[in-house]
């Protein structure tokens, strides 16, 4: 089954043999050395020098802990989507103060939305999605990034869950304290690891909370890979750990990030020049649609259902729009090791199915 859904996604074969290696214990030096070359190389894809930590858990782990660790007074909740919105409740959830601050669907976050809400002085944390799948849409960062440099005292926390690895970030130059990504999307790794830049003026917040939580406590994570040479507090997913040292090696030196964003680039072209010919971007503006999930409004009134059945007679797996855009969009993900033969393939299989 290929799997042109927003994650989790295709795994090549060589990947997947990786997790097969025995086990080793999580206290050696071999398994330092593991999460230590983890960590150098997601440094490369986040664009930092700033301390990356690891986690066994998707990335919705490390929004909860991230909001949870690092908010002294209170924080602002940006959505453009669902997964927006996700990082406001687990904010609730944790009894940390939050407010939400919700685009139109299909619209992004604006630096004059971000500059309004800062300039009260209520807020010193931010959540920003840098790429909302539910919409298909990527948000301007490095522009947000610029307004929140004015307010030395906000934490600036980005939701690179769906495109790290996919696009080019540059968490440093862009003032993100806390960029977060999981495995399962653009990086063509399984489920079950996270990953988050912890920058110093970040860890120095997190001295200042109290009640962080246990599992997801940041600062907690980064005092014991300190302590303890890139070990961590409880065991690690060793086998996934194999997996992502092997596939980032691949991303950073055999295809070379640059190709890979490139490529994502032109799968995304591809798959918005055919939407446009056939329905519309949800995006409101083009110039903001994802580069590794494409939202399409159903505009023909499809029977969005009967197509990703279809398609899955082919062994395609494709996406239904996401909770209340359900029917009236659907999504096709290009992200992590397709090319723009396997998209060719799946539209040309659309267009069979709807007879265009």
């Amino acid at each position: 089954m290929k799997l042109f859904i927003p994650g989790p996604v295709t795994i090549r074969q060589d990947v997947l043999n990786e997790m097969a290696k025995q086990i080793i214990g999580h206290r050696t030096a071999d398994a330092s050395k593991l999460q230590k070359n983890i960590t150098e190389k997601m440094q490369k894809i986040f664009g930092t020098e700033n301390q990356v930590l690891l986690s066994t858990s998707s990335g919705s782990g490390l929004m909860e802990g991230a909001i949870r660790s690092c908010t002294l007074k209170r924080a602002a909740c940006f959505a453009i989507g669902d997964f927006g919105e996700k990082w406001y409740k687990m904010a609730i959830n944790n009894n940390t103060p939050a407010d939400l601050f919700k685009s139109e669907l299909g619209d992004i976050t604006t630096p004059e939305q971000v500059d309004e809400v800062l300039k009260t002085g209520k807020y010193d944390l931010i959540t920003v999605t840098g790429n909302e799948t539910t919409t298909g849409i990527a948000n301007p960062i490095k522009e947000i990034g610029e307004i929140v440099k004015k307010y030395d005292d906000v934490i600036f926390c980005v939701d690179y869950v769906s495109s790290a690895g996919g696009i080019k970030i540059d968490a440093d130059d862009f003032g993100v304290d806390i960029a977060i990504t999981s495995s399962q999307k653009s990086l063509g790794l399984p489920p079950g690891l996270a990953f988050c830049t912890f920058s110093p003026k970040a860890e120095n917040r997190a001295k200042k909370v109290e009640n962080r939580g246990s599992y997801f406590d940041l600062l907690n994570l980064k005092s014991f890979i300190d302590k303890k040479d890139n070990q961590y507090p409880t065991t690690p997913a060793l086998s996934l750990m194999y997996a992502a040292n092997f596939q980032l090696d691949y991303i950073l030196n055999e295809q070379t990030l640059e190709k890979r964003i490139q490529n994502h680039k032109n799968m995304a072209d591809l798959v918005r020049a055919w939407a446009k010919k056939h329905f519309d971007l949800f995006a409101k503006e083009e110039k903001y649609a994802s580069n590794t999930v494409t939202c399409i409004k159903n505009t023909k009134n499809i029977d969005v259902a009967n197509l990703i059945k279809e398609l899955k007679k082919q062994d395609i797996l494709l996406g239904n729009g996401y909770g209340d855009l359900k029917d009236k969009t659907f999504r096709i993900a290009h992200m992590a090791d397709f090319n723009i033969d396997d998209m060719q393939d799946l539209l040309n299989k659309i267009d069979n199915i709807l007879g265009f």
